[in-house]
């Protein structure tokens, strides 16, 4: 197969995404998790393919032999740039991962165009003989107030492009706890706790694998999310160290991210055959004993 007219060899069972990094072609992707099964919900990663009627998704299409594949197509830059018009004209991305902001940059996304923001998205009050309205759990509201009801993680569903990702790890992929799920139909879908009940009250095992497959910034750990606030959440001061979880044998890879001397968060690596990025509520959260006798 081709890809923008250079020969690329895969292996069976490789995406048309496979073959395009294979050849050293960076595609975007926001909705495709490198462990889990493509959602094909974003559509960023669409690409041209000689004898296709419509752009193909490259995470979830296929390689064959003799593809002739364009990822730079006229049809591609225009598809593209709008898709990341409309999320970010719907979403707030302005900090939420430093490679979807290039690639606004990139394809000279303006998330302005399509009009500023909406407020909150409210529903009619259940009560009978009351017409208040209430604000609803809505994904495509840009004003929704964030959601802290623990000290591990927080919920800004205002960053929440709808990709599923949490929804897959929470669910068959990885967790099969099922706390999360879209709930409500068209401008209405949202992702949501069972019955729409509080975290702590659903059945959350707080594992925070939701948190680490999130593209967005929507799902975040409590120390970041207050960090990034303060303005002093610095990536480039941080030092990743690999080490063993302690809390049992499975032997899940830690790794422990620190900035001036202190852990800010733990996290998986996703090629680790043990965990795939996943953890437990142990291995993700229980690090602050670390750091119980510090003053500063």
């Amino acid at each position: 197969m081709n890809v923008n007219g250079r020969p690329v060899r895969v292996d069976a069972g490789s995406s048309i995404l496979d073959a395009c990094r294979a050849g050293g072609v960076e595609i975007p992707t926001i909705c495709h998790g490198p462990t889990m099964t493509p959602a094909n919900a974003c559509r960023v990663c669409v690409v041209e393919v000689e004898g296709s009627r419509a752009l193909v998704p490259s995470c979830s299409r296929p390689a064959e032999e003799g593809m002739e594949i364009n990822t730079d197509s006229d049809r591609v830059q225009m598809s593209r740039k709008v898709i990341l018009e409309l999320l970010g004209s719907a979403t707030e991305l302005d900090r939420s991962n430093a490679s979807i902001l290039t690639w606004l940059e990139k394809a000279g996304a303006d998330t302005a165009r399509f009009g500023p923001p909406e407020g909150p998205k409210t529903r009619h009050s259940p009560r009978p003989g009351h017409h208040d309205t209430v604000p609803i759990d809505n994904a495509a509201s840009v004003h929704e107030p964030v959601k802290i009801e623990d000290d591990l993680y927080v919920r800004d569903y205002s960053r929440c492009i709808l990709c599923y990702r949490c929804v897959d790890a929470c669910g068959i992929e990885h967790q099969n706890t099922f706390a999360i799920a879209v709930a409500g139909r068209g401008f209405d879908a949202r992702i949501s706790t069972e019955f729409d009940v509080a975290l702590p009250d659903s059945a959350c095992v707080y594992c925070g694998n939701c948190i680490t497959v999130c593209p967005t910034g929507a799902l975040t750990g409590k120390v970041e999310f207050d960090m990034r606030e303060e303005g002093s959440w610095d990536e480039s001061a941080q030092e990743v160290t690999r080490t063993v979880c302690s809390y049992c044998g499975v032997g899940c890879n830690l790794d422990v991210h620190t900035q001036d001397g202190r852990i800010v968060k733990v996290d998986s690596p996703h090629d680790h055959d043990v965990t795939l990025g996943n953890l437990c509520i142990k291995g993700r959260f229980g690090w602050t004993y670390v750091q119980s006798g510090r003053n500063d």
